[in-house]
């Protein structure tokens, strides 16, 4: 088959497996190149959540930076006879194959990160992990990264759905459809009090503490395991749908989490935290109303002062400049959190940035905006529009896996 990029309503509805391989190793040259081991570094990471954006960009940085054994855990599907696999499908295959030939230990779940049984089976990859390299089975990074529209509750069985939507009123603003390249309105309806419940349970902490919990009660967590989550709080503009929304809401439940897990941990000499994140172009960015536009902004500003970063160059700058020091020297701000949004939220970007975005018109959206960058990152995320790879080719889904293993 020959595949290009479907894209309907700002979501791409296919991928591209060698573009998704040349995205994986693109990064892991970029990590090779600004890591090294340490005595602070990891020497097992589990990543929950580790097949695309920041999570994938979190196993890289821990593996072939830190060369630490790496669990991935996430739910794909595989390709069939007339549809390629998720994106996350794919760079998991990428990332195995290159561990492999780098003589990196790593093992890849596909499953519900919510079930007990997803959990079962971390515990005992981590043994089986710890047994192959004559090392105790502690986890020693733990990367909480999970991005899913809907929970199942382990416990109840009752399923849960997270709505983006913002609370108390509606909101309506602009955002830019990355296709047709126009500027819309676009509005939504203020969320439900269940709404806001189920959004908390999907998105909120509660998960992450049950994971804490399952690997300390097996005995594979390091009693200097350091643990983090991540989460994004932008600027003012954006609160009504994001941070004051049903999201926010959930990501508030998030840091209090993070707090009673580090309360826990920090008396063996382990430690929690929650870090922001700047803004970057993920498969669900697109379709958060005003996400769009913003970021368009955003990117060409902070492009021409030369402080742009993806994904990989944000948790390569984590991992280097604020997590893998002695937790007493790790940066946070007042409540605790990493900010890695600094640079985002600078005074200068963020007055530029306002004020291209009240002078954009359709007109000079290819001027005062960083359209082409958004979407090149839109379509990476999804394999297309990678550098050096032939999108004309004919690609065969029966032996596209073996090529890739």
């Amino acid at each position: 088959m020959f595949i290009k990029p479907m894209v309907r309503n700002n979501i791409c509805l296919n991928s591209h497996p060698k573009g998704c391989a040349a995205v994986v190793e693109q990064q892991i040259a970029y990590v090779k190149q600004h890591l090294t081991p340490s005595v602070e570094s990891p020497k097992l990471a589990l990543v929950i959540g580790c097949s695309t954006g920041y999570g994938l960009a979190s196993r890289i940085a821990a593996g072939f930076g830190y060369r630490a054994a790496t669990i991935g855990v996430s739910l794909e599907k595989p390709g069939s006879k007339t549809k390629p696999g998720t994106p996350g499908y794919y760079n998991n295959m990428a990332f195995e194959r290159a561990a492999a030939k780098a003589s990196l230990p790593a093992k890849t779940l596909d499953g519900d990160a919510f079930s007990n049984e997803t959990k079962a089976a971390v515990i005992e990859a981590t043994q089986s992990i710890a047994a192959l390299l004559s090392i105790p089975p502690k986890i020693d990074l733990l990367v909480y990264s999970l991005a899913s529209p809907v929970r199942i509750d382990p416990n109840t069985g009752v399923m849960y759905r997270s709505v983006i939507k913002p609370i108390g009123t509606e909101y309506s603003g602009k955002t830019l459809d990355i296709m047709t390249e126009k500027l819309k309105i676009v509005s939504a309806e203020p969320a439900s009090p269940e709404e806001i419940d189920s959004t908390i349970k999907v998105m909120g902490g509660e998960d992450w503490n049950l994971w804490i919990d399952a690997l300390d009660k097996a005995d594979v967590l390091s009693p200097s395991v350091r643990t983090v989550a991540y989460t994004y709080i932008g600027p003012e503009l954006s609160w009504p749908i994001y941070k004051n929304g049903t999201i926010g809401r959930a990501k508030e439940d998030l840091e209090r989490t993070s707090n009673a897990i580090n309360a826990r941990l920090s008396s063996n000499g382990g430690a929690a935290w929650v870090s922001v994140n700047k803004a970057v172009v993920t498969r669900a960015s697109a379709v958060i109303p005003i996400i769009p536009f913003y970021v368009s902004c955003l990117f060409k500003v902070m492009k021409d002062k030369g402080i742009h970063e993806g994904c990989i160059e944000q948790i390569t700058r984590l991992y280097k400049n604020r997590l893998y020091f002695p937790i007493s020297s790790v940066r946070v701000d007042n409540e605790r959190r990493i900010r890695l949004d600094d640079w985002e939220m600078r005074e200068d970007v963020q007055a530029e940035v306002i004020a291209r975005m009240k002078r954009v018109t359709d007109e000079t959206v290819p001027t005062d905006t960083d359209l082409v960058g958004f979407k090149h990152d839109f379509f990476e995320a999804h394999g297309f529009d990678v550098s050096g790879v032939d999108y004309d080719a004919d690609i065969d889904p029966a032996t596209i896996e073996e090529e890739l293993v």
